[in-house]
């Protein structure tokens, strides 16, 4: 087998399974691979301008790897909004801080890659990955903690349902300063722990 064609089949593993597609969407959801890191990191390169001061992905190949192996722990799951019809790579959006239990919550970090964003795709990734978070991992509540000058990402997430539920000075360490944040959250409506539509026969219920 070719290295093209190890790459390929690496991305065909990763990808979500498309039941949780929604239909007509542009993009489907895929894991990151070691296969993916020149990619990731070329289009991470050319985003700078457009993630200055909101975020700081991984720069290189060292930072790429960490973040591997931070999404392939169990409280951590990332996903690559990819284009249907080139399957390049157009965002990238991570559950952080998974908690199950009780609290079935996220963290929600996400960002676009610049000559993507602007055209509706982390929308329609977001739209996916909620999803997921809900019908397979069984999450109760994903937050998303946003700049206040953020306009474009608060934005979205209001547009996605997400509510205002307050303000942290000094919340996250970014680009040299501690930056104030404003806490956004999606709460789903089910009152019980399991993931919607699964019978209490089938899965366990969480403690």
């Amino acid at each position: 087998m070719t290295e093209a064609a190890d790459r390929h089949a690496a991305r065909e593993a990763a990808t979500v399974q498309e039941s949780l597609a929604i239909e007509n969407d542009r993009v489907y959801l895929r894991h990151p691979t070691t296969a993916d890191q020149d990619e990731f990191l070329d289009l991470m390169r050319r985003s700078r301008k457009l993630h200055h001061p909101w975020i700081q992905p991984p720069m290189s190949a060292a930072g790429y790897q960490l973040y591997l192996q931070r999404m392939a722990r169990n409280d951590h799951a990332g996903f690559f909004v990819c284009q249907r019809e080139d399957h390049r790579i157009a965002a990238v959006i991570n559950l952080n801080n998974i908690v199950h239990g009780a609290f079935l919550s996220a963290y929600l970090g996400y960002y676009a890659g610049a000559g993507f964003n602007g055209q509706g795709l982390m929308t329609e990734g977001l739209r996916q990955v909620i999803r997921v978070a809900v019908y397979q991992l069984g999450l109760h509540r994903l937050e998303a903690n946003i700049q206040p000058g953020n306009a474009p990402s608060i934005a979205l997430v209001r547009r996605l349902g997400f509510r205002r539920e307050g303000f942290s000075p000094a919340y996250l360490f970014i680009d040299g300063a501690w930056r104030d944040h404003e806490r956004w959250a999606l709460v789903h409506t089910r009152r019980e722990l399991l993931p919607p539509g699964v019978p209490p026969d089938v899965a366990r219920k969480l403690p």
